[in-house]
This record gives structure tokens, C-alpha cells and sequence, in this order.
């Protein structure tokens, strides 16, 4: 089969491997109709998260099922369904808590409680590197998914792909932000970062009651698809001080929520990465302490970017200060999906609106370029096996 594959920082093509088989009775074998690029997945292009040897990537993808292991007695050959990024067994500890993202059986090799920097990491990832279980992901002609009588979820023959796909991460994430902040109706809720992951929470900003909704970044054509797509505020902090740009719209306070939505990879000056250099650290974490200044006193910072490094300059002072609570991690996905689903179905909420770009999975490394450099006024790509 044909799938993307990664080979070293900067380098990813579009290879002939071998097709996936079953390894357990709990998989299947999916076969691939739609997969997209994620933000998460440019840190491994980068090389900022590690990876040895060549690896499928992507980790939003759904198909068809082609293969059935003995023990899923919940999927038939010839089911369509959209399947959650993470790998979650369905019957440890973690999975029983609603919190399958820290699945204590999936991540065989790299599993352990201290969440260190290069193991005992938590459940496992489709295509998010060896720390993260080594499993093939799903941009590619297929796929097998372990623990297949648990996660996936059949959709409708008159459900498009695109309705749906952003099922498996995006919008999962998104939501989790602003559930995480606990929303009463009529907060104030700032969104750092408007690529995939923060138009789709300021979408679940707005369902969720949110009064006013501020998306930030440093690039005009996203601000703009912010503002055609979710009706937001906009500001550039190359045109404006953000900080007391969201003061002022907040009688001085700031926001009630912030949702950093960038990660430990934003756009940084050449002094920024001298810093970093110096400090030992991985990418910055700049926007992070915007967030941490711009939400108001009592507020909440959700924190969906990825981070992959120690902070020297952590500002533990403001933290405590302002009372800031904070709420990050890798998106429950299973514990939301049912409900996202039926959000969709009834035509609550529209996620396909953030796609500029559809290429076929023969044009994967285009798609990440395009992706990577932001050419072509590029959100998100959609690859098509």
C-alpha cells in the first residue's frame, strides 16, 4: 500500500510499504478514506519531537472496515466509521475513569506515571512516534486499530467524510478547552492561535455560551477565516498589544477564559531561539505566558498546544497571583465524541468550513509544506487515499 512516511526531521514521503495485518482479535483493518494533516504532526517533521526510524504518520482518519479481529462483535466488514487519535484499551483503570488518553495498556514499551521527557509517557497515539507506542497512523491506504471494539464509531452512508473527519482530534480538542473551563454563559473567551484546533474551539466557545470570543494570530489570512467561519474578534500582535488590546475589551479585567492553542512551537524572533538555546528548552513557551497575562484574575488557561520541553522561566509568580487555574493535555476524545456527533448530525455545528486544501495521499509531502510554510492561505489539508 501507499502511505506517508516519515524519515527523518524535514523529510516525508509518500512510500510502498507492507499492508497492515491483524495482530490481535481486538483490531481491525480499516480501509482509509479520508486523513488530514494536524499541527501536532509538524512537531515531528521538525524533529522538535523525536523520532529514530521511519514511521506512518497521522492521526485523523476514518474509513471503511475491511478486516474484523475474532473478539469485535461491534463492527461488520463494510462499516464506515471515524476513528479517536488515541489508543485506548477500555478496561484499565484510566479508561474506566474517563480518562483513556492515559490508557495504562496501549503504550507498551513507554508507558509510566512521571511523564518524563523521553518515557513513561501516557497512552498510546496513532502516528505520534515510538514514546508514543510506535503505531502506524492512518495517512495511508490503511490502517490496523487495536482495541477496535472500543473506540470507533459508525457513521452514516449520508454523512459526508469532511462532516465528520475532524471527529477524531480536532474538534475533540477544541471542545475540551472550553469544557475544561467549565463555561456558566456569558464569558469572555480568548483564543490563542487560530489554525485547525483554535477555530474549533472557538466554535465550542460560542455552543457553550461564551458572550464574546477573541481569536489571536500573527497571520491576517487565518484571522480571516476566524472571522468568515466563527464570527470572532480578531486581533494581530503584529498590530496591536494583545494584552491590553483583550483589557480593553473586558472593562480592564481580561478574559474570563484563555485557550493557548499554538504549543511550544510558535513564530519566534531570532533572539527568542538564542534563548531557547541557551536555556536548554525546546521551541518557547512565549505564547503561553500571553495567556497567562491576558486572562483576568480567577480565570482559567486551558492549554491544548503541545509542550515538549522544561521552562526555566515558568512564571509560577503570576500563576499564583492572579489564582489562575489551569487545565491541559491531551483531549479525551471518547468521552466526548457521542455528544460532538449528534452535534454535527443535527446541524449544530459545521467543521468542514476550515478546509483549504484537499490533495491526494500521493501529494502528502506537498500537503505538508504547504501546511508547514503557511503558503496558499493554507488552515488545514484533507489527504484522500
Amino acid at each position: 500500500m501507499k502511505a506517508a512516511v516519515f524519515h527523518s526531521p524535514g523529510n516525508i514521503q509518500v512510500d510502498t510499504v507492507e499492508d497492515p495485518k491483524l495482530e490481535n482479535d481486538r483490531d481491525v483493518i480499516l480501509k482509509v478514506t479520508s486523513t488530514a494533516i494536524c499541527g501536532s504532526d509538524l512537531h515531528i517533521l521538525s524533529g522538535a519531537v523525536p523520532q529514530a526510524s521511519n514511521m506512518i504518520m497521522g492521526h485523523e482518519f476514518m474509513g471503511i472496515v475491511e478486516e474484523v479481529g475474532s473478539s469485535v462483535t461491534n463492527l461488520i466488514k463494510g462499516d464506515r466509521v471515524v476513528v479517536p487519535f488515541p489508543i485506548a484499551c477500555g478496561q484499565c483503570f484510566f479508561c474506566n475513569h474517563g480518562a483513556s488518553t492515559h490508557c495504562e495498556n496501549s503504550n507498551y514499551e513507554h508507558y509510566g506515571p512521571n511523564g518524563d521527557l523521553t518515557d513513561e509517557k501516557g497512552g498510546a497515539l496513532f502516528g505520534y512516534t515510538d514514546l508514543y507506542g510506535g503505531y502506524a497512523g492512518g495517512q495511508a491506504e490503511y490502517v490496523r486499530v487495536p482495541y477496535a471494539d472500543i473506540s470507533p464509531r459508525i457513521i452514516p452512508e449520508e454523512m459526508t467524510d469532511e462532516q465528520v473527519l475532524f471527529l477524531t482530534d480536532i474538534f475533540p480538542t477544541g471542545w475540551s478547552a472550553i469544557d475544561w473551563a467549565q463555561l456558566q454563559g456569558g464569558e469572555v473567551v480568548a483564543v490563542f492561535g487560530s489554525g485547525p484546533v483554535g477555530l474549533m474551539t472557538q466554535k465550542a466557545a460560542w455552543i457553550n455560551g461564551a458572550s464574546r470570543v477573541i481569536a489571536i494570530d500573527p497571520l491576517d489570512y487565518r484571522l480571516q477565516k476566524a472571522k468568515n467561519v466563527n464570527y470572532v474578534d480578531t486581533l494581530n500582535p503584529h498590530k496591536v498589544d494583545v494584552i491590553e488590546a483583550i483589557r480593553e475589551m473586558t472593562g480592564g479585567r481580561g478574559a474570563d477564559v484563555c485557550v493557548e492553542a499554538v504549543g511550544f512551537e510558535p513564530e519566534r524572533t531570532m533572539l527568542d531561539k538564542m534563548k531557547a538555546t541557551v536555556h536548554f528548552e525546546k521551541g518557547s513557551m512565549k505564547v503561553l505566558d500571553m495567556a497567562f497575562k491576558a486572562v483576568r484574575r480567577g480565570g482559567t488557561v486551558s492549554i491544548m498546544g503541545v509542550y515538549g520541553s522544561t521552562y526555566d522561566n515558568f512564571p509560577l509568580h503570576r500563576v499564583f497571583d492572579k489564582a489562575i487555574t489551569i487545565k491541559q493535555g491531551q483531549a479525551p476524545v471518547l468521552n466526548y465524541i457521542d455528544k460532538l456527533f449528534d452535534l454535527v448530525q443535527n446541524n449544530k455545528v459545521i467543521l468542514e468550513d476550515i478546509i483549504s486544501h484537499t490533495l491526494p495521499l500521493s501529494e502528502a509531502a506537498k500537503g505538508y509544506e504547504l501546511f508547514d510554510k503557511k503558503e496558499d492561505d493554507c488552515v488545514k489539508v484533507v489527504l484522500k487515499p
